[in-house]
């Protein structure tokens, strides 16, 4: 049993629902479900799960909801008698400006909450999932080879490690972002509202070497639907901005497709290690 999973779940039991955001992170973790032989339903979201995620379930097993619709998801999963849930992949932060499709539902809760960040909505949104019912898994399960390791030792001097490690965790504290791009001691670059990709290309202007990624979770981080997450995108933006190391939080983050990003960054002369 991975150390993730609650200890009382039986996959015999259990029907999973993955309510997908953007990106690989719900395709892959839809594949180790499946693999592990746990019957699943999807609930895709308009206009940010991959078209060929929804293509791999069967029409029975899969449904689209536009993002907001929080009414008409509970509604699904409390029909279809899902046990529990996973939600895996990103949203759209502009979605909670604009594009956003809410529900009666959704416009009720929308109006209790002073500070609509994705923290707050998310949150609110689990503990609505959960009050149908439905159990909310750490979406860190069926993930765990590919969760980021502790290293022995460090490609770069202790001091410029910790120094990028305390920025990235109080950037994080103040919930603006959950990454910094630090040289020898000083700061460079911290991630904003448009996330960590925006971040990595503006400092390919610098035309700088020996500059690290440091990436981090927030101190009461909620694992229910927010993983610090790497893959091999941001590895290809590291090597067009020339950024040589990248320091990311052992147990708390995810790198997609692990094996093959560390191959890559090898061949890329990118030094990823866990603290």
């Amino acid at each position: 049993m991975e150390s993730f999973l609650p200890k009382n779940f039986e996959k015999e039991r259990v029907l999973l629902g993955i309510i997908a955001g953007r990106g690989e992170y719900p395709v892959l973790l839809s594949e180790r479900v499946v693999a592990q032989g746990v019957r699943c339903k999807l609930i895709a979201l308009e206009g940010e799960t991959v078209p060929e995620l929804f293509e791999k379930f069967s029409e029975k097993d899969r449904i689209k909801v536009h993002v907001g619709q929080l009414g008409k998801a509970l509604k699904i999963l409390k029909n279809s008698k899902v046990t529990d849930v996973i939600l895996a992949g990103q949203v759209k932060p502009i979605r909670l400006f604009h594009d956003l499709h809410p529900d009666w539902r959704a416009l009720c809760l929308l109006r209790k909450i002073k500070e609509r960040n994705a923290d707050s909505i998310f949150s609110t949104v689990c503990d609505q999932i959960e009050r149908v019912g439905v159990r909310v898994l750490d979406a860190r399960s069926f993930m765990e080879a590919d969760v980021v390791v502790r290293s022995e030792k460090f490609p770069l001097k202790r001091y410029v490690v910790e120094h990028g490690i305390y920025i990235s965790s109080e950037i994080a504290r103040l919930d603006i972002g959950q990454g910094v791009i630090v040289k020898n001691g000083t700061v460079l670059c911290v991630e904003g509202f448009d996330g960590t990709d925006a971040m990595i290309r503006h400092v390919r202007t610098f035309g700088l070497d020996g500059m690290l990624f440091v990436k981090t979770s927030k101190p009461r981080h909620d694992f229910r639907f927010d993983v610090p997450v790497f893959g091999i995108q941001t590895l290809e933006l590291m090597r067009e901005a020339g950024i040589q190391f990248a320091a990311l939080e052992a147990e708390r983050t995810i790198i997609l497709n692990q094996s093959l990003v560390l191959q890559r960054a090898r061949q890329l002369g990118i030094k990823i290690f866990g603290y």
